[in-house]
């Protein structure tokens, strides 16, 4: 079966749209199907991409290139590919995806489709007119005003609004758009109409709604229609998030897991108020005339009262989204879902689905995948260890299985459902819970269950009640451990030596070069000498925190002196001397920010807000610097480059740019891959731009124009002598500036325990090499290469 993987679109959330396509090619591709993606970029145009371009970070990681990296399509060449599919299978956010804008063209193209059809799609999109159109059918809804982009008496209406229904709070947000982008929460009616400004003026919309800031505990579900085209509601999930400054569940709370926001899965409500929901959610499915599968969002408000506030025909299908969570927790593997999705639409027209060929037993070796810890970039270890799983589950060759080390210390071997929980307290929560709600979790498992009329084989994922153990326990019942952790025991060598002790093998370095790597100054120490084949290390001080515990007023300004004269740099780069991932990074302008900074890490703040220095436009999570080393660092300026409206901008100021590089064993040498070029939005690169599907620009190589092949192969060797220098075994991932006129580098840190999230730049580079690597192949070579 051919399936067209329709994804991109002229919406802000196209990002968002990358990443389910990327879900649905890893889990839906094999097996008798056929995935052929199609892109549309922002202006509706549509390019035939390779299935590679799907794993980029985001679309702007391509839009600039796609003429000369994908096919352009003119309406006869797309049409013509259309037709040459089964059935296609929209992942497309926001307009022309959820609108019914591409659903009316596959209909002209008589292409048969996955999901609801275009008079459900425009019914739902508009989210005043949804709401005016669920009033009506008897259903609760909050008074709510639109605003057009056209009308004068903004400013009155506002007013009137407010002063009728007697306003503290409400909120204002595009009658259109979806993953939160553009909702803000106001509390004057002055402070409303400054907004709808902003966001008319920014083109948001043409249509703003104004309603009241809603005060009750938010909910979402996700309703799949059975074989008998009847809705089930699966089980909410409930969003525990702290409004007490009356924030909204944002975009970086949806997709970026952190500790934040808490989800409930099944919620915390009585058994009759789910009930509610779920008999709700699936009338206003069949009111609205929808198809296949959708999202709803909602309130359950202090009264009692249900409002369903949002309905999303495409729901999310990032890997930990809530399409899966939930199905999961009735025990369906993102393949069985989607293959599930998919079998439904295709009978809708006659079409049979290939079903899944078993083949002969083959003996896969087992690996234990661990991820979680208590360090500050747990939350992408989550994300870093479920993907790596999730992937090698794929796999012929061997048999991979979660395992959570929780904050304790302790390690728990998972249930596929609880895997995909957004952060490792989520995760550990749920463990320790599990065995007091495994009754009622039964009992409402098993009512969707049965009214879902499931077939054999169509959820094939059993649930147990995770025990724990300790590490000691987890090595000794283990052959090979594969390592998802970043920072902490998992980085610094400690694992290492005790897996090394009990001869467990494991991906990565071994315990010498990760306790070298995790420190950067002992990295910078070691790499001294190197210079001859263009290897530099920043200037760089290491500083105990307690040592600035007494500082009066007069020593910062005096501390920070001494730092730009040492350092030969008029402002400063601090992080903690063993930490990664963009953790307590920050750029420090003058010394009342060496103050501000020190502040939070002796109070042991463990976050940095936003904005709190110069461009620091998101937050950034803060390690526990008890007894900890501050390296202080020269800033080191690099050439701007930046994608404006498709193009690429490149300002040149010392010839510097920031990249990122992988390194790879093969047959026993290490082989660095295609640098990668950062483009940062910030002063720093964010734990987004690194780490979440659909923020950050990556470019894999950097252009040609700019960096030349031959600039670009001694900086590849540079970094292979660094690895060798290093001893690096396995692979690692180096973040260093790169000199575009003669290939020097400056090592900014190696991660010897790179993230492997759905999205990260090791796998562009695995895949832009000549004989490129597809991820499974990637991760199963990061097993193989150590000998197992």
């Amino acid at each position: 079966m051919k399936i067209a993987l329709i994804c991109g679109g002229p919406s802000l959330e196209r990002g968002i749209s990358l990443n389910s396509a990327r879900s649905v090619l890893d889990h839906l591709e094999g097996d008798g199907i056929e995935i052929v993606p199609i892109y549309f970029d922002h202006k509706k145009r549509a390019y035939h991409i390779s299935r590679a371009q799907l794993y980029s970070n985001t679309p702007s990681d391509f839009d600039f290139k796609l003429r000369e990296t994908a096919k352009f399509l003119s309406s006869t060449a797309l049409k013509n590919l259309l037709k040459s599919v089964d059935i296609a299978f929209p992942v497309m956010h926001g307009q022309f995806g959820e609108d019914g804008g591409i659903q009316r063209l596959l209909e002209r193209y008589k292409v048969p489709y996955t999901g609801s059809g275009v008079e459900a799609c425009k019914r739902c999109f508009d989210k005043f007119e949804a709401n005016e159109f669920i009033r009506k059918n008897g259903f609760y809804a909050p008074p709510s005003m639109v605003l057009k982009i056209h009308e004068k008496d903004h400013k009155e209406k506002i007013k009137d609004f407010f002063k009728m229904h007697d306003l503290k709070r409400a909120v204002v947000k595009p009658a259109t758009g979806g993953s939160s982008i553009g909702v803000f929460s106001v509390s004057t009616s002055e402070e409303a109409l400054d907004r709808a400004k902003k966001l008319f003026a920014k083109r948001m919309d043409t249509r703003l709604v104004v309603e009241p800031f809603c005060k009750g505990v938010e909910f979402t579900v996700i309703i799949l229609q059975n074989r008998f085209e009847m809705p089930v509601a699966i089980l909410p999930t409930e969003i525990e998030t702290d409004y007490t400054e009356n924030q909204i569940f944002d975009f970086r709370k949806k997709y970026l897991p952190s500790r934040h926001v808490r989800y409930h899965c099944p919620p915390r409500f009585d058994n009759e108020t789910i009930e509610k929901i779920q008999v709700q959610a699936e009338q206003l499915f069949v009111l609205l005339g929808m198809r296949d599968f959708a999202r709803f969002d909602g309130w359950l408000l202090p009264d009692g009262k249900l409002w369903f506030s949002d309905f999303n025909p495409i729901s999310g299908m990032e890997q930990n989204s809530f399409l899966f969570q939930q199905t999961s927790r009735i025990g369906f593997s993102h393949m069985d879902l989607l293959r599930f999705v998919v079998r439904n639409a295709a009978r809708r027209h006659g079409l049979k689905m290939p079903e899944i060929v078993s083949e002969q037993a083959v003996v896969e070796k087992s690996v234990n995948v661990l991820f979680g810890g208590d360090t500050s970039e747990r939350q992408v270890s989550l994300m870093s260890g479920t993907n790596a799983w999730l992937k090698l589950r794929r796999s012929k060759k061997y048999d991979p299985k979660p395992f959570l080390l929780d904050i304790k210390g302790r390690v728990w071997e998972l249930p596929y459902a609880f895997t995909l929980n957004h952060t490792v307290e989520d995760v550990l929560e749920n463990c320790e819970n599990a065995k007091k709600g495994e009754d009622r979790l039964k009992f409402l498992e098993e009512k969707v269950r049965l009214r879902l009329a499931l077939g054999k084989g169509e959820a094939n994922e059993s649930f147990f009640i995770p025990k724990s153990m300790g590490i000691n326990e987890f090595i000794k019942k283990s052959s090979f451990v594969f390592l998802g952790l970043h920072g902490g025991i998992g980085e610094n060598g400690t694992l290492q030596k005790a897996l090394r002790i009990n001869n467990v093998k494991f991906n990565g370095p071994g315990e010498k070069a990760s306790q070298i790597c995790m420190d950067k100054w002992e990295t910078g120490k070691k790499l001294a000498g190197l210079e001859k084949w263009g290897v530099h290390v920043a200037p760089k001080n290491p500083e105990p925190l307690e040592f600035f515990e007494t500082f009066a007023a007069k020593d910062f300004d005096a501390y920070f002196k001494k730092l730009q004269k040492e350092l030969s740099s008029r402002t400063v780069i601090v992080k903690p001397q063993d930490e990664g991932c963009s953790s307590g990074i920050v750029r420090l302008f003058n010394s009342k920010d060496l103050k501000t900074y020190l502040g939070l890490a002796l109070k042991k703040a463990n976050h940095i807000p936003p904005n709190t220095f110069r461009n620091q436009r998101d937050i950034v999570e803060m390690p526990n610097m008890t007894g900890k080393n501050l390296l202080f660092e020269q800033f080191i300026e690099t050439d701007t480059v930046r994608v404006k409206g498709n193009h690429l901008k490149w300002k040149r100021k010392q010839g510097w740019i920031e990249v990122t590089v992988a390194v790879v064993q093969e047959n026993g040498k290490l082989h660095a891959l295609s640098p990668s070029l950062t483009v940062a939005e910030g002063e720093v690169l964010s734990v987004e731009e690194k780490f979440q599907g659909g923020t950050g620009i990556n470019m894999t190589p950097p252009p040609e124009k700019f960096v030349k092949p031959a600039i670009l192969a001694r900086a590849k060797k540079a970094i292979e002598i660094v690895a060798e220098t290093l001893g690096i075994e396995g692979y690692c991932r180096m973040d260093t500036f790169l000199n575009i006129d003669s290939g020097d580098i400056i090592l900014i840190e190696v991660n010897t325990l790179p993230a492997l999230t759905p999205s990260t730049v090791f796998y562009h580079q695995a895949l832009a090499e000549k004989q490129p690597m597809y991820p499974k192949q990637l991760l199963e070579k990061l097993v193989e290469n150590k000998g197992y």
